[in-house]
């Protein structure tokens, strides 16, 4: 039996919760890790872990056998990463997950440069608005914008993107072009955005100088995805709030027009993040320094 590759199955295990996702994420047949995590409990005496038909936990072994194998692996992975030429050359499977509107409008556009400096790294890029469990999931990486709920998680702020309000010119000649946030409420129509997870409502934001006005309806449509965010309002189903760079060429080609212009809430910040029990591997800095230069030099990406 290779002990660190058992060892590195058992970790993946209880960080997937089954057995299943763990296979899945190593690449490995399920009963390879089945079989491994056997032979691993028969050397070691004990019992590691439970086992249900929907989902896997630790014993109290388990649980003290996980401690320090996850910080060994950890260490290991340290050692194999510091070696000669690893800066140079990062390479392997880099799992990243992005939001839909920033994976189709700013990563993939401009992920052959990333591909072409580091050939070696093979990128497996998740695209996305709900929220992934790096660690179930096996994630290396995400971008996310917003405040971070999890302050456990290590995370490099690399943009702060501005919003827009605006509508289609369909609409604005059925509804007219409202000049203040409260008409929204009382004579107009509002493009829902709800969390995937939770279904709880985002509320658009509006604040000029000291006065803040948060509106959530009234609506005929919400959704939860970028690209169908986007899709809604230029098909004239109400104002709504966007990112600047998403709506600048629908702007210039005429095809949204900018509204309540003095109105504007706070810039969105965007974190590059990872977990923290994860060294920060040649191929994972690589790409969260590829991705700050990314944000850094498109005008669009930072605050007005």
């Amino acid at each position: 039996m290779d002990q660190i590759q058992a060892m590195r199955i058992f970790v993946r295990v209880v960080e997937a919760g089954t057995f299943t996702r763990a296979a899945d994420s190593l690449d490995l047949p399920k009963g390879t890790v089945t079989k491994q995590i056997q032979a691993l409990e028969a050397r070691l005496r004990v019992k590691l872990l439970n086992r249900t038909t929907r989902r896997v936990t630790v014993t109290p072994d388990g649980a003290a056998y996980f401690e320090r194998a996850a910080r060994l692996i950890n260490d290991f992975d340290d050692l194999e990463g510091s070696m000669a030429n690893a800066q140079a050359s990062p390479k392997g499977r880099l799992r990243i997950d992005v939001g839909t509107t920033v994976a189709s409008h700013v990563i993939i556009p401009a992920l052959s440069r990333f591909c072409d400096q580091y050939p070696d790294i093979l990128v497996d890029l998740g695209a996305s608005d709900r929220l992934v469990d790096l660690i179930g999931d096996n994630v290396d990486c995400v971008i996310r914008g917003g405040e971070l709920a999890d302050q456990s998680l290590v995370a490099r702020r690399i943009g702060n993107l501005p919003w827009v309000t605006v509508a289609s010119p369909a609409y604005l000649k059925r509804y007219g072009t409202p000049t203040h946030p409260d008409e929204l409420e009382k004579k107009h129509l509002v493009i829902g955005f709800f969390a995937g997870s939770t279904r709880r409502m985002y509320p658009h934001e509006f604040v000029k100088g000291d006065e803040r006005v948060d509106v959530t309806g009234p609506y005929r449509v919400s959704v939860n995805d970028g690209n169908a965010h986007m899709a809604a309002v230029l098909a004239g189903f109400g104002v709504t709030q966007t990112l600047t760079f998403t709506a600048a060429p629908k702007l210039e080609s005429g095809e949204l027009v900018e509204v309540l212009a003095d109105w504007a809430p706070p810039p969105l910040p965007v974190h590059v993040v990872y977990p923290p029990n994860r060294h920060l591997s040649p191929k994972v800095r690589a790409f969260v320094d590829w991705a700050a230069d990314l944000f850094a030099n498109n005008p669009h990406l930072q605050r007005r």
